[in-house]
């Protein structure tokens, strides 16, 4: 992978741009607001997806594969970290001397001094995100925003709006969140990640400290999250506002009913107000009043702000997000990537399923993360599902490490009954199929590619002959 160099000059005036690494979900977003903006724009991904089909609908040029020639005729250059330092297109535009900028300066560069509301924190940004600009969209504001995922209410992960407000998911995996000028800050917790950047946890906090400390109008932080509490109490800040279950949370959330959509009540300033959302959860719950304290942070009253975000808020592509059912198995996607992620879409799932069986298909991403958490991926998806598919790693931009395999997880299951660790997609398909039974919910758990297993998911239930083996 490449670091980003922050430090490097954004050009005031980018030209042609070429995005290289423009299939995922925040460069696509990224690259369809510099259309917005009549920026004449082009691209390169690994593979084919549908956000290069709808960047090239949009006028986009865009290619499958990396290849120098890719390169045309750019004037600046944005990369993901997740590319790799022999890429070609990146080589030439080295050797050209263009101006080679990170995703997170690209994002600098479009937000351009208006009033920022910045989300952050290990788990949640990209729903927390959602619900900021659905509940303004309800409150009558027009908000300009990049999400790390398509909010499906609005179909899109990134929009361009009329008003001074712009929302976006902040990236602290590189540090790249302490380069926006913020306005509002949002940590929705911190729990340890992305050490290989940062070196330690004190370094981890640290970098939170300064993110938030920065905001110029306030700070809303988790009351209940260890990690969140931690930076707390670093910090300077005069206007903090907190949120959580915890009893002298500022926005205090109480009554959380999880059966089915979670329903909660929402207390602030002596006033109480009372929602039901349309996803599961009561991470949802928890993230939903994180929204509404931005909202009042904003200068919405408590009951507009909590009705604008449960009224419009239908989720994100990629969290619970349900994709078919076959032989009465419904088969779910979760980008859940982290333990304290799949034990919340698992405990989600557990809401709703009622007398059926969770079917956990875990996708490890990074050989980092799953050598350092394999025993608390292990412990989770044990305790929560079921059964567990376990596949092979998804290494992302990572290099393989020696004996660090999918099995690393599977071995560390007390019972070695309830998990099957199987690198092959077509077998773990077929597998996944021949254990599911009626009323069974299915769901694929990772950040990497694992939700493209769920065709043969599907296609191994219609055609098993062994259901619920």
């Amino acid at each position: 992978m490449i670091r980003p160099d922050l430090s490097t000059p954004i050009p005031e005036h980018v030209g042609a741009a070429h995005f290289i690494g423009i299939g995922g979900s925040g460069m696509s977003g990224l690259a369809r607001m510099f259309l917005a903006r009549g920026v004449k724009v082009s691209g390169s991904d690994r593979s084919d997806s549908q956000n290069l089909r709808d960047l090239e609908a949009l006028g986009a040029t865009v290619h499958v594969g990396h290849d120098a020639a890719n390169l045309g005729d750019a004037d600046t250059v944005i990369f993901t970290g997740a590319i790799w330092p022999e890429n070609p297109e990146y080589l030439l535009a080295k050797e050209r001397g263009l101006p080679i900028i990170h995703r997170s300066q690209a994002l600098h560069w479009l937000i351009g001094g208006r009033r920022l509301v910045a989300v952050a924190g290990a788990h949640g940004k990209t729903t927390s995100t959602g619900m900021i600009v659905t509940g303004l969209r309800g409150l009558g504001a027009d908000p300009s925003f990049v999400n790390g995922g398509v909010i499906a209410g609005l179909g899109v992960s990134s929009d361009s709006g009329s008003d001074e407000l712009f929302v976006i998911e902040a990236d602290e995996s590189d540090g790249s969140f302490l380069l926006y000028d913020t306005s509002i800050v949002l940590i929705t917790n911190v729990d340890a990640d992305h050490l290989d950047h940062y070196g330690s946890h004190d370094a981890f906090d640290a970098a939170f400290v300064r993110f938030a400390d920065a905001a110029r109008e306030a700070v809303v932080i988790s009351s209940d999250d260890a990690g969140a509490q931690r930076v707390r109490s670093g910090l300077s800040h005069r206007n903090v506002i907190t949120f959580g279950q915890a009893q002298d949370a500022d926005v205090r959330i109480t009554d959380i009913v999880t059966e089915g959509p979670v329903a909660f009540t929402l207390t602030h300033g002596g006033r109480s107000a009372t929602g039901r959302l349309a996803v599961p959860g009561a991470h949802n719950a928890i993230n939903a009043a994180g929204a509404v304290a931005v909202l009042i942070a904003l200068g919405h009253e408590l009951d507009a702000a909590l009705e604008a975000v449960t009224a419009g808020f239908a989720g994100t592509v990629r969290r619970f997000e349900l994709h078919g059912a076959e032989r009465g198995v419904r088969v779910y996607d979760d980008y859940a990537h982290h333990p304290t992620e799949v034990a919340a879409a698992l405990s989600a799932a557990r809401t709703v399923v009622g007398d059926g069986r969770i079917i956990a298909v875990h996708q490890p991403h990074t050989y980092s993360r799953t050598q350092l958490m394999a025993g608390e991926f292990a412990h989770v998806l044990e305790e929560l599902a079921d059964h567990t598919v376990v596949l092979d790693v998804y290494g992302a931009r990572e290099d393989p490490i020696p004996g660090v395999t999918g099995e690393l997880v599977s071995s560390k299951f007390e019972d070695p009954e309830r998990v099957h660790f199987i690198a092959d997609w077509q077998e773990a398909a077929d597998y996944t199929a021949s254990v599911a039974r009626e009323g069974d919910y299915v769901i694929t758990l990772g950040c990497g590619n694992v939700y493209q297993i769920i065709p043969q998911v599907l296609e191994s239930l219609r055609g098993s002959e062994n259901a619920g083996a």
